[in-house]
């Protein structure tokens, strides 16, 4: 028996659930589905089944997110039950895009990260207490937030089940999982405001690449922010300043404390000040302006961020 999509399904369905599994051959036009109650597919001859056609037939095995309501035979977004898994599908810089997920004081650690090939991720939060809406906002925010594919944004989303492999590639690469927590989470544990997300360099990124050759207005305002600040421009003034001029954001002044900051922070590491340091100044500034509970998580999160910036520059 495959052990490891064994322990997976187990982790994430109830036995008396019904689930969906797709199976999709590259060369074929049309993929397999099965929809099935947990407790058949965890049998022996089942799991069997579905490793013969991962082995030799050369399926790829795929699961719904999701949970299906139990009489149904689609995969629509009017057969998903509830909202079980929060995901996030990395596929380009996924080294680094999961570092910048967990070092972000903004999303609660995942519950599965599954490796699906060499550099490429799919990250799942086990959750309650969202409904459908509140969900496709959730992981829209998170695809902009660290570069995952915006694609993958429906209730009724496959991912790859570890323990098998992905046919894709030849040689074939074999699909792992890792489980960092095992916690539920709930909605207010994902602190992804849109105006956070505008600030955060992978949102910008993100942007840039879906515009060939021209400049987003965070983009513009980062540039603008970091000459300022390095012809010494006082940062409170500055903060204003760029939230008066965007009062376009849902939150203007979030929008450009976490802009000027993240500015100010990877300036300081330029000139060789120590990270420990660079979060002291941070907390500092804004010690009167947040809460103070907040106040030290941010900037620690913040210099990571400014960190990470300049390592992807050099490397670049």
């Amino acid at each position: 028996m495959n052990e490891i999509a064994f322990r997976f399904l187990r982790r994430c369905f109830a036995p008396d659930e019904t689930i969906a599994l797709l199976l999709r051959r590259q060369t074929a036009n049309a993929p397999m589905q099965r929809i099935v109650r947990l407790e058949h597919v965890m049998e022996p001859r089942y799991m069997a089944w579905l490793s013969h056609e991962n082995n030799r037939g050369g399926n790829n095995i795929y699961v719904a997110a999701n949970p299906l309501r139990a009489a149904t035979r689609k995969r629509t977004k009017e057969s998903i039950a509830s909202i079980r898994h929060l995901y996030l599908d990395i596929d380009t810089d996924g080294d680094a895009r999961l570092c910048a997920l967990q070092a972000s004081d903004l999303v609660p650690p995942p519950t599965s990260i599954v490796s699906t090939s060499q550099g490429k991720y799919q990250v799942l939060w086990r959750v309650e207490g969202f409904d459908f809406v509140r969900q496709e906002q959730t992981l829209k925010l998170l695809t902009i937030a660290f570069g995952g594919d915006p694609a993958c944004t429906d209730c009724n989303r496959v991912l790859r089940v570890p323990g098998f492999l992905n046919r894709k590639y030849d040689p074939a690469y074999r699909v792992t999982v890792e489980y960092p927590d095992d916690s539920i989470w709930t909605p207010d544990d994902f602190r992804l405001d849109a105006g956070a997300v505008d600030a955060m360099p992978f949102a910008q990124e993100a942007h840039s690449r879906k515009q060939p050759g021209k400049h987003s207005n965070s983009e513009s305002d980062w540039a603008w922010v970091s000459h300022e600040l390095a012809h010494g421009k006082d940062p409170v003034k500055l903060t204003r300043e760029l939230a008066s001029h965007r009062s376009d954001k849902p939150n203007p002044l979030y929008y450009a404390q976490r802009t000027v900051d993240v500015a100010s922070a990877r300036l300081w590491l330029i000139e060789g000040i120590r990270i420990d340091d660079v979060i002291t100044m941070l907390e500092s500034r804004r010690r009167f302006e947040i809460p103070a509970a907040l106040c030290s998580a941010r900037a620690r999160e913040i210099a990571t961020t400014a960190q990470r910036l300049i390592v992807r520059r050099k490397s670049a």
